[in-house]
């Protein structure tokens, strides 16, 4: 037996085998200790080796605390983990992740690619379930936090909360930072379930309380790169400053056709123009000129490769954090009014229904006869406001027409079956100092819609184009959902009387949008519209067509917004070069060998970006709520667990009801009926129902709102 070898260096080998050829099974750390005889003063070492032996691969603790040998179902991918200590395991292929209980995270932190064995399989529509036999690479070895010092040490409360651990920070490591500043560590020591990470304070920010640190906090967290590398700013002094004429040689020229941009009030990076002409058989054609940032941006530069590395444009609350130098994305690029600016341009000629008869796409320069704003544009086509209609008199019968078209294009697409998520958008207005003041709601307007729609047809475009000529490129695709969450969904449905046809293997789009013109309008309009959306699979690039579900084509691509996202520009350095001498067999090779990387680079920036602003505008609004303690507000239970129920406000703010501190009952979670029964009154919470809450607690750092039923009072351990 292991107890009579004594502990030897080779005893986890010696463990190892005996489990191998006892053909071991699952048992508990202190059983296996308790079989063997090992005593008490060296079973902490004992418990070593086992973990050791999990660590290593070769052994597994699954979600009940039972060791047992690993079975060929090991999979890597990359760890989600939740502020409650469980995590989920993404892998690339499969349609579900895999559900981690926190015993088997094995010191996992978000972001983190692995290897994960499955010991449960899914059935009766659970997920699959799984333990991390090992980690592969460290998602970050950067954080950001608010330190803490001690007498002898320090340790920082890592802001975000996926990362649920402190990091201790030795003495003469902590770079002199003062409790309550927020810091930047790197990370010396992942630790482990027994020891806390350990790391180095490398940069102060400044107090946690100070102007624009906590946004700047996020973005550090993200590492979300802020200044230009030197090499970059090297490269500016040769951007002009305007089109040379010898850059117009060989273009289209348009100059001469009416030509707008319509964008926000406030906007500063313009890279669409529009220009529309109605032909006499009642047809139109529609041409989307696109900044041509690849003329500027060439291939291989320091520009171009940070580019890629930022991937897309960040906007935040406060500030936008470009993709590229405003030199170019503000001027050069930018397409001004009365500025000739080069573009590529994709003109199409639609007949009277919204066909297409013809297209073209290719090189061109324009001039911008006029910059319009949404609210300037709808005040003509949806208000028909006398004053505004006689300031842009000369352009009012060109909005007139793009009205119609676009309401043309819209109708056919929505036969089509494209989905259309119409959530009410909230705006976060900030003071001087960065604090919230306001919440107001996005106009989405038809001008706004216009150009969606314009868009949209020219992505379309140039995608089905480039397939078919063979291209090597990169389409924005989007899976079909998965089969088991769309039954749940239409389950959910059906309780509130809407219909989801599902089918055998899959559902069509159509029936999405069938669903959600039968909401429209409804009060559990916004939170079914919520959770169909995250029944969805997320949008991603790659460089073959896999079609896009959501808006019902087989042809899809980004094209439109190269200054704010590196697949356009790629998009059109590989249309460029094609309209010009055709790619030769060394390019195309060239292109496939990198395409897939971009993908997968920019699909995760681009993710990246979407979390960085999410987490911004849930910590601001969470600020906002901090003074409105007290106030009662009407709002729509938008979900319900087994901790709480989720309330939310016509303003987007979400914030729970926690169940521990409902005073009236002790309530149950009813997982199928969607609602919280109280176990004496029979009184029930449930999804989609209104009701009036008040705001108890908003904590900034947590990212929190609790709500109480109004006239409930709070428990006396919260006064």
């Amino acid at each position: 037996m292991l107890a009579r070898k004594g502990l030897s260096m080779d005893r986890k080998e010696m463990l190892y085998a005996f489990i191998k050829e006892e053909e071991y099974r699952p048992m508990k750390g202190k059983e296996i200790a308790a079989l063997f005889c090992v005593p008490k003063k060296e079973r902490a070492k004992f418990h070593a080796l086992l973990d050791e032996l999990v660590k290593e691969g070769k052994i597994i603790i699954d979600g009940s605390g039972h060791y047992q040998l690993p079975k060929e179902n090991v999979n890597a991918g990359t760890f989600m983990a939740t502020s409650k200590g469980f995590g989920f395991v993404r892998v690339e292929g499969q349609p579900d992740d895999i559900f981690i209980p926190e015993s088997g995270c094995s010191n996992a932190y978000d972001g983190d690619e692995v290897m994960v064995q499955i010991y449960k399989d899914s059935k009766n529509g659970k997920r699959k379930e799984g333990q991390i036999i090992r980690i592969l690479k460290r998602a970050n070895t950067t954080v950001v936090g608010t330190f803490m010092r001690n007498k002898h040490y320090g340790f920082v409360v890592v802001d975000r909360e996926k990362f649920t651990s402190d990091v201790y920070i030795p003495k003469g490591k902590t770079k002199e930072a003062e409790t309550g500043e927020k810091v930047v560590v790197e990370i010396t020591d992942f630790g482990s379930e027994e020891k806390s990470p350990e790391g180095v304070v490398t940069e102060i920010l400044g107090h946690a309380d100070d102007p624009g640190i906590d946004i700047l906090s996020i973005v550090r967290g993200y590492g979300i790169p802020e200044e230009f590398p030197e090499e970059v700013l090297r490269e500016l002094p040769h951007i002009p400053e305007k089109v040379d004429s010898t850059d117009i040689a060989g273009r289209i020229d348009l100059r001469d056709r009416m030509t707008v941009t319509i964008d926000g009030e406030d906007a500063k990076d313009l890279d669409d123009a529009i220009t529309l002409h109605k032909e006499e058989n009642g047809g139109y054609e529609l041409g989307v000129h696109i900044a041509d940032v690849s003329h500027y941006v060439k291939e291989g530069s320091p520009l171009d490769k940070e580019a890629l590395n930022r991937g897309t444009s960040v906007y935040l609350a406060d500030r936008v954090i470009p993709m590229l130098p405003r030199k170019l994305s503000n001027g050069i690029c930018s397409l001004n009014q009365g500025m000739d600016r080069l573009t590529l341009s994709c003109i199409i000629h639609y007949d009277a229904k919204g066909h297409i008869k013809d297209y073209r796409i290719g090189e061109s320069v324009i001039c911008v006869d006029r910059r319009m704003s949404y609210t300037d544009v709808n005040a003509i086509v949806t208000d028909h406001d006398e004053k505004t209609m006689a300031e842009y008199e000369a352009f009012v019968p060109m909005f007139e027409q793009m009205k119609e078209l676009a309401a043309i294009l819209r109708a056919e697409r929505k036969k089509q079956g494209s989905i259309d998520f119409d959530f009410p958008e909230c705006k976060l207005i900030l003071d001087d100092e960065g604090h919230p003041i306001d919440i107001v709601p996005y106009d989405r307007n038809f001008a706004t819609k216009i150009i969606e729609e314009f868009m949209l047809a020219a992505n379309k475009v140039v995608a089905e184009d480039s397939f078919w000529k063979e291209l090597p490129f990169l389409y924005r695709t989007h899976e079909y959902p998965d089969l088991e969450k769309i039954r749940e969904l239409a389950a959910l449905a059906h309780s509130f009387s809407h219909t989801l046809k599902v089918g055998q293997q899959e559902v069509h789009p159509r029936e999405i949008q069938k669903l959600m013109e039968s909401i429209e309008g409804t009060e559990e309009e916004t939170f079914l519209s919520r959770l169909t959306l995250r029944a969805m699979k997320r949008a991603k690039y790659e460089p073959e067509n896999e079609g896009h579900f959501g808006l019902a084509t087989k042809y899809y691509c980004h094209f439109t917004s190269p200054i704010r996202r590196y697949p356009d520009l790629q998009i059109h350095r590989i249309l460029k070069e094609s309209f010009k001498k055709g790619l030769s067999p060394k390019r195309q090779e060239h292109y496939q060998e990198i395409l897939s990387g971009v993908a997968k680079s920019c699909s995760s920036l681009e993710r990246r970006a979407d979390d960085a602003e999410r987490e911004v505008d849930k910590m601001k609004k969470t600020e906002f709520m901090q003074s409105k303690i007290g106030e009662c507000y009407e709002g729509v239970i938008s979900g319900v667990t087994s901790w709480g129920i989720y309330v939310e406000l016509p303003n987007t703010i979400e914030g729970m009801i926690r169940l521990a501190d409902l005073t009236d009952d002790v309530y149950e979670y009813d997982a199928a009926n969607y609602r919280v029964v109280g176990t004496y009154s029979a009184k029930e919470y449930r999804l989609g129902q209104k009701m009036r809450v008040q705001v108890v607690r908003a904590d900034k750092n947590l990212r929190t709102i609790d709500f109480l039923p109004e006239n409930m009072e709070k428990r006396e351990e919260d006064e």
